[in-house]
């Protein structure tokens, strides 16, 4: 008897792949469709409709049953509500490496085997091993173990990512051999299950904005921002300083909640810009700490997705996660997820707390 696998199909053309392969390997596949956001953009649309129908009509062409499930507040729980605490925090929030542990590989997770499912799968572009370690996809450009550093092996075990082993170019070449319908529909970006949004206005829906004023390293007030929770350590644009200074772009060099200014600099190599200490919380291993607590040892470290991988020094005590770089790092921002890999094998991480 065929082992049973329930896919997460996102509407995508990577998850579709994902069960094409599956059923050509001959997996007992069954797509399910998590329609956890359900309300309309600014111009009206609910995405979550077109990406269903997408959804069906790949199931349809490659003949496997299929359902729609709603995780809405597990998500809103779960998920939402501590990215919007975040934000109004003052930080920068990942919401997919959250949304990965509360609801794909925990609410999704529970689902499929309440379908006698034997695993499940997803589209992500990671590879496991035998021992359920978290490794590197194939393609550079794709890889994703960046988002998934929460889910545990145990979880990881009952997983399957196929097409981990395979590149973007790859996936799409596969779709349209097979003339699946989503084979040249374009990638979503923006926040997990939410989508494509004018992020400005979706978060001024949520959360009062409260105007204030820019201020330069000197004191001196150079412009007015519309709220600290629209900035992130590090941004040049939309601040809408020109004409001030000498000349140079300013940027965000941090935030000043109490005072509910926004620091700003000329320059991006302004020092305030780069630390090589960062302490982070909520440390999470995907199977276990490669060293004993409070004993320093050298890997790599992911300060936001698609950085290149930077050698540091870190150091975990309870559940703090301490790391010194080798060299400065740009615009380590706090919310954002420190994520450690030793070669291909990604250990796990923390969110950051503060920098030094």
């Amino acid at each position: 008897m065929a082992e049973r696998v329930v896919v997460g199909l996102s509407g995508g053309v990577d998850s579709a792949v994902a069960a094409l392969l599956l059923k050509q390997q001959g997996y007992d596949v069954i797509g399910v469709f998590m329609n956890n956001w359900q309300e309309t953009d600014e111009n009206g649309i609910c995405p979550a409709v077109d990406d269903w129908a997408d959804v069906r009509s790949v199931c349809e062409l490659i003949d496997i049953p299929y359902y729609s499930v709603s995780f809405a507040q597990e998500y809103m729980g779960n998920v939402f509500q501590h990215f919007l605490s975040e934000y109004r925090a003052g930080r920068t929030p990942n919401p997919d490496v959250l949304c990965n542990r509360e609801i794909k590989f925990k609410a999704f997770l529970e689902l499929a085997m309440q379908l006698d499912a034997d695993r499940m799968a997803t589209g992500h572009f990671v590879r496991t091993d035998s021992a359920g370690r978290l490794l590197k996809g194939a393609d550079p450009a794709k890889e994703q173990s960046y988002f998934l550093y929460m889910v545990h092996s145990s979880q990881l075990k009952k997983a399957l990512f196929p097409v981990g082993h395979l590149t973007k170019a790859q996936v799409r070449a596969i779709a349209e051999e097979n003339h699946l319908p989503v084979s040249r529909k374009k990638d979503s970006t923006g926040v997990c299950f939410i989508g494509e949004r004018n992020f400005k206005q979706f978060l001024s829906g949520y959360l009062p904005a409260q105007p204030g004023e820019m201020v330069a390293p000197n004191g001196e007030v150079v412009g007015h921002h519309d709220g600290l929770m629209y900035y992130t350590l590090g941004q040049r644009r939309g601040l809408g300083i020109g004409g001030r200074g000498d000349g140079r772009s300013w940027f965000v060099i941090g935030k000043d909640l109490k005072g509910n200014r926004l620091l700003v600099a000329q320059g991006e190599d302004h020092p305030a810009l780069y630390s090589i200490e960062a302490e982070c919380s909520d440390l999470t291993w995907v199977t276990e700490a490669p060293v004993p607590e409070g004993v320093p040892f050298e890997c790599t470290c992911k300060y936001r997705y698609r950085q290149t991988d930077t050698p540091v020094t870190a150091m975990w005590q309870g559940d703090r996660l301490y790391l010194k770089a080798q060299h400065p790092q740009r615009a380590v921002t706090p919310g954002q997820s420190a994520v450690l890999y030793q070669g291909e094998v990604c250990l796990g991480g923390g969110i950051i707390e503060s920098t030094t």
